[in-house]
């Protein structure tokens, strides 16, 4: 083996992927490269820290990566080193790197998707369109198409074995079965037999009635893990099997429950009563029309029996991620709800409900405000009629532009300060709360609460002994939330553990076993906070072992 060749598999195993045997190249050359997109991606890693620890990464944040001088798939290589680092340090370098392969992934699905709907309709495979879609809104997730597909493929097989027993000289047992359709219908008949024993009684798919508006429903490889989805989800699956079987089956946008169609009679027909429907989400019945409309509970004109595109069941498939976004007010919710609007747009780029959305929650969230002018333009310029909503945005957004600019640098609080001096506790301490019991760390406090009326009204905070007139912590809790929590309300954790929030890295560093360090951003800020979460944890331990 070349020695270069040896080095660099040696110290970047992962990148045997992108080689063959017969490969010519110059190793050297290579491991240069791959050194040096190393060197640049830890250079923009630790740039991001510094630039962007007070505000969201705004749009053209990563306007370097978009123009890097490496091969991308070195760069992203380097990245995944910086996440899969061993230990509780690093935790600012692998947030931002994080970030960065997040936007490295969707940005490279997008591109796919967008070639994908540039295709012939008969080229847009159903399954690979919703890889598509799992891919864009868990690009950190290790999902391809060819994964996928080998698991369709062994529950197909699954299938052939059942049909054998039933019929030996079945056409789908031919090793081309699903490159020619089967034209009979008793023998389709046979496959769909032999499909719904095998996923829904030997497999134990569902529909998942218990947990309907969980968005691992929408993900197809979360559908063949867990065996269970909604009905769009499964309808997938079960259409793409059929078809490799030799069966065409049909998507159907029914209203409230996507469905497919089996045709009986005349291909083509466009008579919906030559059809029988099958729901994938109620373990593969067959369904008549009227039993279609007993399934949602009243009648529908014939135009949402027909057969829909690619397209329209992606389209349906990311309203549905859309509209769970919409039903909390999370950060997990938020982010679903910036994935799917992604790609709507890319979908159908002109959507003015849609981009107006997509303005209205940038500019809820705060950020990108030059981005929400951008879309406010191309609004305007596509709907005159929008310029009451368009401008009253623009307006604020201005506003919202004009306050950041003058915006001074991060106040710093030193706790020698009179005012500070009922500050009991410090930055990086792993908390309890006394009344809800959460575990938490500090990231940040007030001298006293510095919330408005309302919300100190909502939280009844004037109810504590102490009311607003008492220092505030801002903490990152277990379960993903940031909270602002009243002094007398914490205390300190007996038993300190690891905060599993995905923002801990934005403010420190690395987690000690008992704390968390600051990251220089953060200590900036509180300079004298570390020597105090020292001694304190100090005190608390050495009497503890006492």
């Amino acid at each position: 083996m070349n020695l270069f060749l040896y080095i660099l598999l040696y110290r970047w195993p992962s990148l045997l992927k992108y080689y063959s045997q017969t490969d010519s190249v110059s190793w050297l050359e290579e491991y240069k490269a791959r050194h040096n997109a190393g060197l640049e991606a830890q250079r923009i890693v630790a740039s991001f820290s510094k630039r962007f620890f007070s505000e969201h990464v705004p749009c053209d944040g990563f306007s370097d990566i978009e123009t890097l001088g490496c091969p991308s798939h070195f760069f992203e290589d380097e990245l995944m080193c910086i996440l899969n680092m061993e230990g509780r340090k690093g935790l600012t370098w692998k947030y931002y790197a994080k970030k960065i392969l997040y936007f490295l992934r969707q940005q490279n699905i997008l591109k796919n998707l967008k070639e994908y709907l540039q295709r012939p309709t008969d080229r847009q495979s159903f399954l690979e369109g919703a890889v598509l879609i799992d891919q864009y809104c868990n690009p950190l997730s290790d999902i391809c198409l060819k994964s996928v597909q080998a698991q369709v493929d062994d529950i197909t097989d699954k299938v052939r074995k059942v049909l054998r027993t039933k019929n030996p000289r079945h056409p789908s047992l031919a090793s081309k079965a699903g490159e020619v359709l089967i034209p009979e219908v008793e023998l389709q008949r046979q496959v769909l037999d032999a499909m719904n024993c095998v996923l829904y009684e030997q497999l134990k798919y569902k529909g998942n009635e218990l947990d309907y508006y969980n968005s691992l429903n929408s993900y197809i490889h979360q559908v063949l893990i867990r065996r269970t989805g909604i009905p769009i989800s499964l309808s997938v699956l079960y259409l793409t099997i059929a078809r490799q079987l030799g069966v065409k089956l049909e998507p159907v946008n029914f209203p409230s429950h996507f469905l497919l169609r089996w045709c009986q009679g005349k291909e083509g027909s466009t008579d919906i009563f030559d059809y029988t429907y099958i729901d994938a989400f109620g373990k593969g019945k067959q369904l008549t029309v009227k039993e279609c409309e007993y399934l949602i509970g009243h009648h529908v004109t014939e135009e949402f029996y027909g057969v829909v595109t690619s397209k329209e069941v992606l389209q349906r498939m990311v309203g549905n991620l859309l509209n769970l976004g919409k039903r909390e007010s999370t950060d997990q919710s938020y982010q679903l709800l910036r994935d799917s609007l992604d790609l709507y747009l890319a979908m159908y780029p002109d959507n003015v409900q849609h981009l107006m959305l997509q303005a209205r929650l940038y500019f809820h969230l705060g950020i990108w405000p030059e981005k929400v002018l951008d879309i406010l333009q191309h609004i305007q310029a596509l709907d005159p009629s929008q310029h009451g909503a368009v401008g009253y945005l623009v307006q604020h957004t201005l506003e919202h532009i004009e306050r950041r600019k003058e915006e001074v640098g991060p106040e710093v609080k030193h706790r020698s300060d009179e005012k500070h001096k009922e500050v009991c506790f410090s930055i990086g301490l792993i908390m309890k709360h006394k009344r809800y019991g959460y575990n938490c760390v500090i990231y940040g406090w007030d001298p006293a609460c510095m919330m408005g009326h309302e919300w100190i009204r909502n939280m009844n905070v004037h109810s504590l002994p102490h009311g607003p007139h008492q220092p505030f912590y801002n903490v990152l809790v277990e379960d993903g939330s940031c909270r602002y929590a009243a002094q007398e309300n914490l205390e300190y954790n007996s038993e300190p553990r690891e905060i599993p929030h995905p923002d801990i890295g934005r403010y420190f560093s690395e987690f000690t076993g008992v704390h968390y360090l600051p990251n220089t951003e953060l200590e900036i800020r509180y300079p004298e906070d570390l020597e105090l979460t020292h001694a304190t944890v100090q005190k608390i331990y050495s009497s503890g072992k006492e």
